[in-house]
């Protein structure tokens, strides 16, 4: 048998088969839109599947009928603040799910909501199904929390990742994802389709469209409806006006005779304590402007939320120190609209949350995370949002260079998910949901 040069480059092609079973639109809640519904279908079809939606695309009801059709004992963890969120988006399609903290409170079939601090009280070995909701937040862990949660859910046959910011040019997040679901190990994709240079690791030139094409096989991408063939009515944003604000505060980072660049870590925290007081007062200046409006305040250091909580009489600050459920209530409670301003920080309130009543908000500082600033930016600006979303980044003159990366960072990411979306339209499994 003569094997030809195709033939042997066909051989070489990375797919992750189908694990799940097939599952007809019917069978799918009607509440879902016809996209929804193929979602779930082809998520249910490749069983172990990362479906990176953007924010407001319905996530938490596609993830619920996953969980419902894909085994009779399914636990979804989430972020503890998105737990009851998740609670209340299963009720609306007659669905019941439960929030419990142990393995004792999940006892027989059902859908159970735990939050990540709390998995290490359940067996993961009993559940035929799991959700890891805003997935992403798993590089935010620890080395050896994120290793046991991969390691400790590898036991469960169906796996279903979901998150609005795949990141796909960060390969920390890339590989958390990848080895969840058994797709590769971190050593087999790196040595695929990456090189490790002075700048890091990034996509070999010639391997991009192999790795969009394996990723296809098991990531779904989408961005709106009209990426999946179907009309966008309905799912039109208003607007958003990202307005810098760059200070002039007279501040020269260590070592240097004028103030040309950040400079390192050490910099960096330098120049940000030092124009605390500067930012965090127009900040407040902002939120005064504007009275009748929900203010969401984003900030790094504690010692901003501080200080603006004294600016901004009645502001709630929810804080890393409060007790997991003290926060949740604070969240919750923003959405529903008791509480007017919110102070948090974005690694506590990025993720998940459905804050679409509020249309202004304020960085108080940036780091160099496009995730969490994408993340934040998108808990107000988010289909269901009826209003132009005003964001705010208050910043020294010297910090507009972090303002820079993140944009830089914005184009990258905008590009990856584009491939990928393209290479998902030709998926065969996408063609048969």
């Amino acid at each position: 048998m003569t094997v030809t040069y195709a033939d042997f480059l066909a051989g070489k092609k990375q797919r992750v088969g189908a694990h799940g079973p097939v599952v007809n639109l019917g069978d799918i809640h009607p509440m879902l839109h016809e996209w929804q519904r193929r979602i779930v279908a082809w998520a249910v079809r490749v069983g172990r599947s990362a479906v990176w939606a953007d924010t407001g695309l319905g996530k938490t009801f596609i993830q619920v009928e996953w969980a419902r059709l894909s085994a009779d004992r399914t636990l979804i963890v989430a972020p503890l603040a998105v737990c009851q969120q998740t609670v209340r988006e299963a009720a609306k399609l007659g669905v019941s799910a439960r929030y419990v903290r142990s393995e004792n409170d999940a006892a027989g079939p059902g859908i159970w909501v735990t939050n990540y601090e709390m998995t290490p009280h359940f067996d993961a070995g009993g559940f035929g199904a799991v959700v890891l909701d805003e997935s992403s937040i798993l590089k935010d862990f620890t080395s050896k929390t994120r290793d046991r949660l991969i390691a400790e859910f590898a036991a469960v046959p169906q796996r279903l990742a979901c998150t609005a910011t795949p990141a796909p040019n960060d390969v920390a997040e890339l590989a958390n994802h990848a080895e969840f679901l058994g797709a590769a190990t971190r050593r087999e994709m790196l040595s695929t389709y990456f090189v490790h240079d002075q700048a890091g690791w990034r996509v070999k030139g010639h391997a991009r469209g192999p790795m969009y094409r394996w990723m296809s096989s098991w990531a779904l991408a989408v961005r709106r409806p009209s990426d999946l063939g179907y009309p966008d009515d309905g799912y039109d944003l208003p607007g958003l006006d990202v307005v810098p604000h760059l200070l002039p505060v007279d501040v020269v980072p260590e070592g240097q005779l004028f103030a040309t660049d950040l400079g390192g870590v050490g910099g960096r925290a330098k120049v940000r304590k030092a124009t605390m007081d500067a930012r965090c007062t127009r900040a407040a200046e902002l939120v005064h402007a504007e009275p009748g409006e929900p203010w969401l305040l984003w900030c790094g250091l504690n010692s901003e939320a501080d200080l603006l909580a004294k600016l901004i009489p009645g502001a709630v600050n929810v804080r890393g120190s409060m007790k997991p459920e003290q926060k949740a209530e604070h969240l919750l409670a923003f959405a529903d609209g008791q509480i007017r301003c919110l102070i948090t920080k974005p690694g506590i309130a990025a993720y998940g949350l459905n804050w679409q009543h509020c249309a202004r908000m304020i960085f108080v500082g940036l780091n160099d995370s496009y995730e969490q600033y994408y993340q934040a930016i998108r808990r107000c600006y988010r289909y269901g949002q009826t209003r132009p979303v005003h964001a705010h980044i208050v910043l020294s003159q010297l910090e507009g260079q972090i303002a820079a990366n993140v944009a830089r960072k914005e184009l990258e990411a905008a590009a990856i998910t584009g491939g990928l979306v393209d290479e998902m339209r030709t998926s065969t499994l996408w063609s048969a949901s």
